[in-house]
């Protein structure tokens, strides 16, 4: 009966838990409780035992990139039974006293059990602490270079986004955004030829304005005269002229204006020159990274002035470029640098008289002005032929003038004559123009605006490629570090099973398993 009891206890295995193992050598006197001074003792004597070792491989494996412990020190002794520190002398003992030593190392660890104690919070630390500090830094590596690639996608497609910001405005102004000022002074220059063919395409405006005459003459009686159109029907009659022929009704005889100087003198082409720009790059150090805050551009703040709702424009794309009010008309335009009409000798057209109609700002929005009447005549028209199909309309036009007795067709092709023209002058890129004709210093913040929108690009573009640097350091920290894991995680399960074996010793060879997260690691 008792032999039975005996088989039965002795085919019950053994569970300890990693966490509790050094308690549980303690509590039952398998190692003493102030191991700790014994086993700074036999590190000393490890320190000095390593020096100067054979040059044995298994033994120089052993002794690099891990913590030596009693099992490590039966290894080496066994090696070196096979080299020349292994020889005994006629008594049966070892001649080296590096051999000796090492003897000594193995027999303080088995005195009370110091190995066990040692070898158990061994276990204990690299479950808790070693372990999960690697898998932890993996995770952050990994969780890094998911980051990179997710800012690199972000600032490269806000680099995308900015260029084409620039190309749309550039488009917008009619230049290719190399040479900004060069490039806008050239059509500024070209203006007057642009103004000309305006002035060429306005004559056929002539139907409009009779049948506005006609029609308001029919209906009232009354014969508008020279005060109906009076800007719109000079230029139709006369063309682009002086604002001194606008102004007298004679051709002067001279003009003396001033030339427009733009200063583009030693400009760099910005798509091809890059600038050596220090953004502030990081040390290098990955963990220096702050992916807290997203990337948050918003392009819609990053527009070109066109000043205020000049000649019936939309203010489109406004910034403000803290232009002096002063300086300023109530559209918003600058005529700082406009020479004020001079009443000289007659003759002569000096200052505001001797820039064109269409070049100067007042007359070009008179222009404008009678354009859209005609416009809003003509819109109105197309609304009341819509209707005329009752009899009161029909009677009502029976009796009017030949001029009058015109198709729906041709009114809309007067309108659409008429908004051609309007929206040549009324362009984006005509508005830049004007404002750069009437302040030369204009040009200067179109350039510094649109090179801000090219910096930014560059930045982005300088941040993708730092992201990128920083992701090849995290994958590179990750691939030192996992070698390491897969290292500590192999020796603390060689140690496991090893303390199990030794333990199991001590209880006539039970089945010993240590329990826990260890198992899982």
């Amino acid at each position: 009966m008792a032999s039975n009891s005996q088989q039965t206890v002795q085919a019950l295995p053994i569970d300890i838990h990693y966490n509790k193992l050094l308690d549980w050598l303690i509590n039952r006197r398998h190692c003493d409780q102030q191991w700790q001074k014994t086993a700074a003792q036999i590190r000393e004597k490890i320190n000095t035992a390593i020096q100067d070792m054979p040059p044995v491989t298994e033994i120089t494996q052993l002794l690099q990139g891990s913590y030596i412990n009693y099992f490590h020190c039966q290894q080496i002794v066994e090696l070196m039974k096979d080299t020349d520190f292994g020889k005994k002398n006629m008594i049966g003992q070892y001649s080296s006293q590096k051999m000796k030593d090492w003897m000594e190392i193995i027999k303080m660890y088995e005195t009370d059990g110091v190995y066990l104690a040692e070898t158990a919070q061994m276990l204990a630390r690299n479950v808790n602490y070693e372990i999960p500090a690697m898998k932890k830094q993996i995770s952050k590596c990994q969780q890094l270079q998911k980051e990179c690639d997710r800012k690199e996608a972000d600032y490269a497609s806000k680099c995308t986004d900015l260029k084409k910001k620039y190309d749309s405005k550039c488009k917008e102004l009619g230049i290719q955004g190399k040479k900004i000022k060069s490039e806008l002074a050239a059509l500024v220059e070209d203006l007057p030829k642009t103004f000309d063919k305006i002035c060429d395409s306005t004559s056929g405006l002539t139907l409009a304005t009779d049948f506005y005459k006609d029609f308001v003459k029919f209906l009232t009686n009354e014969d508008l005269g020279e005060n109906n159109l009076p800007m719109l029907k000079h230029i139709i009659k006369n063309g682009n002229t002086t604002t001194y022929e606008w102004r007298t009704g004679t051709k002067p005889e001279k003009i003396d204006c001033t030339k427009l100087f733009i200063d583009t003198t030693d400009e760099q082409d910005l798509l091809t020159d890059s600038a050596d720009i220090d953004w502030g790059a990081g040390d290098g150090n990955i963990a220096d990274i702050d992916f807290v805050d997203d990337i948050n551009l918003d392009l819609s703040e990053i527009t070109l002035e066109t000043g205020g709702n000049e000649e019936g424009t939309e203010n489109q794309d406004a910034i403000d470029f803290s232009v002096v009010e002063s300086d300023k008309d109530s559209n918003g335009i600058d005529y700082s640098d406009l020479v004020i009409v001079e009443h000289a000798e007659d003759g002569v057209a000096k200052g505001e008289d001797a820039i064109s109609l269409l070049d100067n700002p007042k007359t070009r929005a008179m222009f404008l002005d009678d354009l859209l009447e005609v416009e809003a005549f003509l819109v109105q028209r197309l609304e009341e032929m819509k209707e005329e199909g009752n009899f009161l309309s029909s009677s009502q036009f029976q009796s009017a003038p030949s001029s009058l007795q015109v198709t729906r067709e041709t009114v809309e092709g007067m309108l659409i004559n008429v908004k051609d023209i309007y929206s040549q002058l009324t362009t984006v890129k005509m508005h830049h123009l004007m404002l750069i004709r009437n302040s030369p210093r204009y040009v200067d913040r179109l350039r510094d605006d649109l090179k801000q929108i090219l910096t930014l690009a560059d930045k982005m573009t300088f941040h993708e490629k730092e992201m990128v640097v920083k992701r090849d350091e995290a994958i590179q920290e990750q691939t030192e570090i996992q070698p390491k894991l897969d290292l500590i995680i192999k020796k603390t399960r060689e140690v496991q099973k090893q303390m199990e074996i030794e333990i199991s010793k001590k209880y006539k060879d039970r089945n010993v398993n240590i329990m826990g997260e260890i198992n899982t690691v």
